[in-house]
């Protein structure tokens, strides 16, 4: 088995989006909840391994034979839980990935798409589309078991948490909360 000289999370982002790397048909879908996903960040913030991940080289001969799916982007509970087929697929050599899809999609989700789920007890329009926000002013408690505060929130949102937590003296304005 070789392995690979590590990679920075932008070039694996850039792999994705030109669809160097891809899913293959036995991928399961991506199943993290919005938790998972700012623990994956928390612990990159943090300076903690995320795990290797385990890739098939696949030739532009063997590649025309499969069926690929791009990485999941921008989530939805309903219109997008399951990740697009990549229909416009020329035979060509591409990386596969077989471990570490699941934190793959979430960086790819936290940094570039957005993730909606149900909000619960609303009726109209009760999916709401959340990019990913860092807390810029959270300080842990001691008993803390993350270090940084991210959360899906919508602009609105965001703008509310930041006003609502603003003591003066937090950077000298109010926009604690910052669009990762």
């Amino acid at each position: 088995m070789s392995y690979q000289t590590p990679i920075t999370i932008k070039q694996a982002l850039e792999r994705i989006h030109r669809h160097d790397y891809v899913l293959p048909a036995i991928q399961r879908e991506f199943v993290w909840n919005p938790d998972q996903v700012c623990r994956l960040f928390d612990s990159l913030l943090r300076g903690y391994p995320i795990g290797t991940f385990l890739f098939w080289q696949v030739s532009a001969e063997t590649a025309s034979q499969f069926q690929f799916y791009d990485v999941m982007r921008d989530y939805h509970e309903v219109k997008s839980s399951h990740s697009p087929k990549i229909d416009d697929f020329s035979p060509r050599s591409v990386t596969a990935i077989l471990d570490g899809q699941q934190r793959l999609s979430a960086l790819n989700i936290g940094l570039r798409g957005s993730y909606a789920t149900k909000v619960p007890r609303k009726r109209l329009d009760p999916y709401t589309v959340r990019h990913l926000y860092l807390d810029l002013c959270f300080v842990p408690a001691e008993d803390d078991e993350i270090g940084y505060r991210f959360e899906f929130l919508t602009p609105e949102e965001a703008q509310r948490s930041s006003t609502a937590g603003t003591n003066p003296g937090d950077f000298n304005h109010p926009d604690t909360m910052y669009q990762v």
